[in-house]
């Protein structure tokens, strides 16, 4: 797992997903996260990685 930052524009990234929420209802909101989590968690591919993801984000809950 990566915990180093690898965005080549993080900030391009922040401001994208931010307007991508913009106009959207909570439940909205909560469906395209879990949209773009599953997305980008198929673009992974590596179960282990994926879960090494879950566990260290469940730790900052």
């Amino acid at each position: 797992m990566k915990t180093q930052l690898n965005l080549q524009d993080a900030d391009g990234f922040y401001e994208q997903l931010l307007d991508a929420h913009e106009g959207l209802g909570t439940e909205q909101s909560a469906l395209l996260n879990a949209r773009l989590i599953l997305l980008l968690a198929n673009q992974v591919g590596d179960t282990r990685v994926l879960k090494e993801c879950v566990e260290a984000a469940r730790q900052l809950a």
